[in-house]
């Protein structure tokens, strides 16, 4: 039989590590996506495991160890634990999916699932930006695909990105639209909005204070070579993407033709994503009003919807089908999210990190200068201050101290290390090949 027949014919057995709200989603869309099977899910707490796969009526079977995770697999059960550890190194699967909200043990997962030779597929948006060149290094070299994920923002902005590409428009701006946006925003204030929602406290301040706002627009700069105008972007305000024309002088912004990310506040559709592209060939130009676009040269292409979990499955089957990744940081750390206090900090406090009391981050260019300029947002926990920091002021890396083994420090030196060498990041294919289950 052909081997490429038989490799697309083949179930992919996918592991889940963390069942938060997204990881929940990505566990039901598993189970009715043709042609891919949950077989190993993981959280530290454990019973959020239990309860979907109950709510969703899918047998299981809690692991004692790795062996009996392999024997629950066997029997059609999915494995259960809450070591991310077991799901990354275990012998079943062929694809793992990073979805926790970890950064520390989630970047050591992403590496073990890659070393024991399973595809990785990221939903963690920390990890995916502050070890991505890391990460599509090690997949290079073992001829494994490592991607963001579809469903996202910045995934499905990829999609608009390529579609430009294909019909030969330049990309002027990839943008987001923003809901609602307070830097004060935290744990504690932010309980009745998470409470409606289903969301984890922090999750949900990350979302309000613009943490992850930032995250997303910076990995899809790294990924396609764009940057940022201002730090932390403009983020005008507007009743609808439509007024984005007004909202952006972009003759001005784009008259270096570097494209860059930014953001609308406020506007319809909630949820959507848009890119600005340039064209100005006439032929081109006329077709484009026929087409109802306007009379350029810049053209407004959006869709108003992400659907997160209901998209994922897709970069999982390409990821082993095809072995195609969706999105790549190939272009290193152009960009990258730095801390900055969230109300007037003292010399001995400890940084809460992404979504807590202390610091919100904003996407500022790097211009190669990786590891000297601010503290990454990534890293912004657990780090004790060592001078008065004032309210939205940046917090540097020379301002904190830290753990000699912080392990989670060193991967994100190494990452710099690659992202200045430009030489390891991964290509958006890799070279198929047969795999067993």
């Amino acid at each position: 039989m052909d081997s490429d027949a038989n490799l697309d014919s083949t179930e992919i057995k996918i592991g889940i590590i963390g069942i938060g709200a997204m990881g929940k989603g990505l566990l039901y869309q598993s189970s009715i996506t043709p042609g891919v099977r949950c077989v190993a899910v993981c959280d530290s707490v454990m019973v959020r495991c239990e309860d979907a796969l109950k709510a969703m009526g899918i047998p299981y079977s809690v692991a004692a160890g790795r062996a009996s995770m392999e024997g629950a697999i066997r029997r059609g059960q999915v494995a259960v634990c809450e070591d991310g550890m077991w799901v990354a190194q275990c012998e079943s699967l062929d694809v793992v999916i990073e979805a926790s909200n970890a950064i520390g043990p989630a970047v050591e997962f992403a590496l073990a699932a890659l070393e024991h030779g399973k595809h990785l597929v990221l939903m963690n948006s920390e990890i995916d930006l502050m070890f991505g060149p890391l990460l599509a290094q090690v997949a290079r070299k073992r001829q494994l695909v490592c991607t963001s994920c579809d469903g996202d923002q910045y995934g499905v902005l990829k999609h608009l990105i390529d579609d430009l590409s294909l019909w030969g428009v330049d990309l002027v701006m990839a943008g987001n639209i923003k809901g609602f946006l307070d830097r004060t925003a935290n744990p504690t204030t932010i309980i009745p909005e998470a409470d409606i929602r289903n969301l984890d406290y922090r999750m949900c301040t990350s979302y309000t204070d613009g943490t992850k706002l930032n995250i997303e627009m910076a990995i899809i700069a790294n990924a396609c070579g764009l940057v940022t105008k201002k730090n932390g972007m403009h983020g005008p305000r507007a009743k609808h993407v439509q007024e984005v024309f007004r909202c952006f002088d972009l003759k001005a912004l784009w008259a270096d033709r570097q494209p860059f990310v930014d953001y609308i506040l406020g506007a319809e559709p909630g949820g959507g994503v848009f890119v600005i592209g340039h064209c100005d060939a006439p032929y081109q130009q006329s077709m484009l009003s026929y087409y109802k676009m306007g009379s350029g040269p810049f053209y407004l292409f959006y869709r108003p919807y992400h659907l997160c979990h209901m998209e994922a499955m897709g970069t999982v089957i390409k990821a082993v089908r095809q072995r195609q990744a969706l999105l790549v940081p190939e272009h290193g750390f152009q960009t990258n999210v730095f801390a900055y206090a969230k109300r007037d900090l003292q010399p001995g406090e400890t940084l809460d990190g992404i979504g807590g009391y202390s610091c919100y981050g904003l996407i500022e260019n790097t211009d190669g200068n990786h590891e000297q300029a601010g503290l990454p947002i990534g890293l912004a926990h657990d780090v004790i201050l060592k001078r008065k920091i004032s309210k939205d002021h940046k917090i540097m890396l020379d301002d904190v101290a830290h753990s000699s083994t912080r392990r989670d420090f060193d991967l994100f030196h190494r990452a710099c290390e690659i992202s200045s060498s430009r030489g390891g990041i991964a290509p958006g294919r890799v070279q198929r090949r047969a795999f067993s289950v």
